[in-house]
């Protein structure tokens, strides 16, 4: 169930194992709700986890709309109110290292995927790998990095940390910073690429290299598993029954995974991107402007941004005010790289998070399995959560 980057991923790692396999969703294309347009890089080194001391500190600008980069809609919905304090309860220093390291294993394995499944099959979706740069304006911050990197480095990950002038050195374009640049963390590795377009590729794949049937405008009002089968009913169609059900729907999962806790486990994050026409400067290197939280990186000929966080949002409505934000704050990290008077109607999409920012990748019932909750790294888990499952799916069923 699901059709975004991790629903087909996990079909392709499914698939792959010689599994016969469906994939349904309700829209009229792969890829057409949070995988759509959002921020495009593979960020297989940053997988610093929400929660953390630093969102502890602003916790009352939060809840006030006074943070720039991260709002609350206010709500008094249990389940929400649940997340928040299981948020919070993983904002300490140690779940916060925790909770970013075993995101940092998940993402080395979707990078090894991703090269695995390029290796194997000629897929088209803007891949490239610019390597990436966390731009930092205060010393605070650049230093807490620093030890941030020093703790990645033991799992094995490249990255270094580049003072001012090296960061310029590696990203000229960056010189027309506004603001303090004191430094950077750069991860050579990191990618980019077209989720959307990486949808399409991988549903023509299944169909064509492995059989799958792919079942779109196919909304399912319910899902469950007996035992002896996993169930989903649709609209239209009626109950479409299989050995085993997958449910990576995204934020979708929340409503018909209730029974399975997924209403109070996942809280919908609406970020918005734009994509803009190349500037009179080239943008070289993936950047985020940790400060902003905002990323830029080149995509396809163009300028992908993204940014902005609004907690409990389920109206995917483009408002003018944080895509201006949007526009404003890319300009001020980036002025010459975008031509940002095209940026069109801009884009925004709700991202299921989880509370410790980890996706659960888990058997919830007999029969029924469910890989959610990437939050706003669900294209750089997507492969390896996927294989995570198909692992567990298959192990579970040898012998049987």
């Amino acid at each position: 169930m699901g059709a975004g980057v991790v629903g087909v991923a996990t079909a392709y790692a499914l698939a792959r194992r010689g599994v016969a396999v469906t994939v349904v969703d309700r829209q009229a294309a792969p890829g057409s709700e949070a995988s759509f347009a959002n921020g495009a890089q593979l960020s297989y080194s940053y997988s610093d986890a929400l929660g953390s001391p630093a969102l502890l500190r602003k916790t009352a600008a939060v809840l006030l709309g006074a943070d720039p980069a991260i709002r609350l809609r206010a709500s008094l919905d249990p389940d929400r109110l649940h997340w928040l304090l299981k948020l919070l309860r993983n904002a300490t220093g140690g779940r916060f290292m925790a909770n970013t390291l075993e995101g940092l294993k998940l993402g080395l394995e979707s990078r090894l995927s991703m090269i695995a499944l390029q290796q194997e099959h000629s897929l088209q979706f803007d891949h490239a790998v610019p390597g990436k740069l966390l731009i930092y304006s205060e010393p605070h911050a650049l230093a807490a990095a620093r030890a941030m990197v020093r703790a990645k480095q033991r799992l094995g990950v490249e990255q270094h940390v580049l003072d001012g002038p090296e960061v310029i050195g590696l990203e000229p374009a960056l010189a027309g910073y506004a603001g303090r640049l004191v430094g950077a963390v750069y991860s050579p590795q990191d990618a980019v690429g077209d989720p959307h377009r990486f949808c399409l590729e991988m549903a023509r794949l299944l169909q064509q290299a492995y059989g799958a049937t792919i079942r779109l405008n196919t909304g399912v009002t319910a899902v469950g598993g007996d035992g002896a089968s996993g169930w989903v009913e649709t609209e239209g169609v009626g109950r479409i029954s299989a050995d085993e059900l997958v449910i990576c729907a995204g934020i979708g999962s929340a409503a018909v995974g209730r029974q399975f806790g997924l209403r109070h486990a996942l809280m919908p994050m609406k970020g918005y991107s734009f994509t803009a026409p190349p500037g009179a400067t080239r943008l070289k290197v993936s950047v985020t402007d940790v400060a902003r939280k905002i990323v830029l990186c080149p995509l396809g000929g163009g300028i992908r941004v993204a940014g902005w966080a609004e907690m409990g949002s389920m109206d995917t409505t483009v408002d003018p005010g944080p895509l201006n934000w949007l526009r404003a704050a890319a300009q001020q990290v980036l002025p010459n790289v975008a031509d940002y008077s095209r940026i069109g109607a801009g884009w925004a999409g709700l991202r299921p998070m989880s509370p410790n920012s980890l996706p659960r990748i888990a058997r919830v019932a007999p029969r029924v399995s469910v890989n959610v909750g990437h939050g706003m790294l669900g294209w750089t888990y997507a492969m390896g959560s996927a294989e995570r499952l198909a692992r567990m799916v298959a192990e579970e069923n040898e012998g049987c």
